[in-house]
């Protein structure tokens, strides 16, 4: 074709390629409209795109005209036919002749001659346009300026595609972060939580499988938690010793590690799922909280993949979520346990304080019955049955005071366990221990403390436990979020310390006895927190009452005598 198109179709074709950018979003329909201006201006028989995988190396057909049906999986490696030798030089070539062209491929019997021009972009060859005539020798120089300009443009116009669609793949996979952040750090069941991020995992990287494993007690062996693959869940138990696998690496190192043939890498338990779902390449990402190893998240594909940067740089955050979120439900539940521990504790304390009050309240009547018995100066010889009878009952009377006696001096506060405490310290103690009740509840805290220590003579247990069940019992008043403010003043003799919710509040009928023991109004409470915190604060020479309570809020304010 050494007299082609005329140079105005060749310009129109060249503005319509151009304009691609603004009317099409994907590149694989801009190729195809670009071949479709090729042929208009060329008039070729056959003609083609090939695109150079980046994972495999290979040319792909991307769009083609004029070819064989069993073609349109064709790929060539580089170097491999005309279209191979053009992709792996970087230069165009005109064969006017194939069948003197030992590097032709014959695709259709009719082809005489070929032309295949480069698509370069910022000097690396991305793939070849292609296209055949059944005459001989007919593409000339002048058609070859046109192709390549034409070329040019389109892999101008593909780039530009691909990076706006590369940057709207960052924006939902950042988005896709964001909104999986928030289900994850919300979910508190830690078997629930795995399984979770494992499922956003395969989302994210839009792959076959994923998996997580955790790192075993003694840091030698991986555990499998869970595996989904595109049925979802797979039931499967798999361990894997560190050094027999390539996980260990991640272990080790700490850091991301990719393999792009598991078949010639895992020699282990894990090949025979490998072999099973047909997996071949991975990218796995260890899971890390502080200097605490928690496991490895995997991204399997059933196809031979390298990850990029971007891809890499997303699994790594997830990985990283994943850890916070997993530490997060850890720490909720072992605030929940100390609070059902503290629960337990409270009826213990009750128990004991009751035991106290009924051995107190016999020991008086023992004392005059024994008294009296021993007044009674009972004596008989020791062949009456009755003298035996004297000794069982005096030993008898002994034994009881005795265990009332230990019974009250079990229960009896030891002046020896009490130290000066600042009273700022106790209060941040306390709310160490329920911060991520508060931050889950979304529940706000509001706490200045005062310029100067207020120190107070406690036992430091106790008065977290006073803090802690008043804290706890605020919380419990606000299910939906709300606020808490604690004040902490002193006048003369005494520390103060108020605590205000603005929960519902109490109900009146029951404030007069808020403080009795076993008086509730939740259904999973025990009704002795308050009359507990009471006893405390009382043995210690302070007292609490409720300051306030309605609808809007609820206040209550304890104070202890000034070490």
């Amino acid at each position: 074709m050494d007299d082609p198109a005329n140079e105005q179709t060749a310009i129109d074709s060249l503005y319509r390629i151009s304009s691609l950018v603004s009317d099409t979003e994907d590149p694989k329909t801009a190729l195809r409209l670009i071949l479709d201006e090729i042929i208009k201006v060329l008039k070729p028989s056959s003609a083609s795109i090939a695109l150079i995988n980046p994972d495999t190396k290979g040319l792909e057909l991307e769009a083609s005209y004029g070819l064989p049906e069993d073609w349109s999986n064709l790929e060539l490696a580089l170097g491999q036919g005309i279209t191979g030798w053009t992709a792996l030089h970087g230069r165009a070539l005109i064969v006017g002749d194939v069948r003197n062209e030992p590097r032709y491929i014959s695709v259709r019997p009719s082809v005489r001659s070929e032309m295949a021009v480069p698509m370069e972009d910022q000097g690396m060859v991305i793939g070849v346009v292609n296209v055949d005539s059944e005459q001989t020798n007919a593409f000339g120089e002048s058609a070859l300026k046109i192709l390549t300009l034409l070329t040019n443009e389109a892999t101008r116009v593909v780039s530009r595609l691909w990076m706006i669609k590369q940057l709207r793949a960052k924006a939902n996979q950042l988005e896709s972060l964001v909104d999986m952040s928030q289900q994850l750090v919300g979910e508190l069941d830690s078997d629930e939580l795995m399984e979770a991020l494992t499922r956003q995992a395969r989302h994210l990287m839009d792959c076959h499988s994923s998996a997580l494993f955790l790192l075993s007690p003694d840091g030698r062996e991986l555990h499998l938690h869970s595996f989904i693959n595109p049925s979802g869940p797979v039931d499967e138990k798999l361990s894997l010793p560190l050094e027999d696998s390539a996980l260990g690496a991640t272990i080790h190192r700490r850091k991301q590690i990719e393999v792009h043939d598991l078949a010639f890498t895992e020699e282990n338990d894990s090949l025979r799922t490998i072999q099973r779902e047909g997996l071949i390449s991975m990218l796995a990402s260890p899971i890390i909280f502080g200097e605490e190893v928690i496991g490895v998240i995997i991204a399997y594909t059933d196809q031979s993949h390298r990850f990029n940067n971007d891809e890499k740089n997303a699994f790594t955050t997830l990985a990283g979520v994943g850890a916070i979120a997993i530490q997060n439900a850890r720490h909720y539940s072992r605030i929940f346990a100390s609070e059902e521990s503290m629960r337990r504790n409270e009826k213990l304390t009750t128990l004991g304080m009751l035991a106290a009050e009924i051995a107190h309240e016999i020991r008086n009547p023992l004392t005059v019955i024994k008294l009296l018995f021993d007044s009674l100066d009972l004596k008989f010889t020791q062949e009456d049955p009755r003298h035996t009878d004297v000794q069982v009952i005096g030993e008898k009377l002994n034994q009881l005071e005795e265990i009332v006696e230990r019974v009250l001096s079990f229960g009896r506060t030891r002046e020896g366990m009490h130290t000066r405490q600042d009273l700022s310290i106790l209060v941040n103690d306390t709310l160490k221990l329920v911060r991520l009740k508060l931050h889950q509840q979304k529940i706000t805290l509001e706490f200045e403390p005062p310029k100067k220590k207020i120190l107070v003579a406690v036992n430091k247990g106790q008065m977290l436990q006073v803090m802690l069940n008043l804290v706890l019992n605020a919380t419990q008043a606000m299910p939906d979020g709300g606020r808490i403010r604690i004040e902490a003043t002193t006048d003369e003799s005494c520390a103060h310390l108020t605590i205000t919710d603005n929960g519902s509040g109490i109900p009146e009928a029951i404030q007069a006895d808020i403080f009795e023991s076993f008086l509730t109004d939740r259904p999973d409470g025990t009704g002795l927190g308050l009359s507990i915190s009471k006893r405390i604060l009382r043995d210690h020479r302070g007292n609490i009452e409720l300051a306030h309570s309605s609808p809007e809020g609820t206040s209550f304010h304890f104070w202890l005598p000034l070490a």
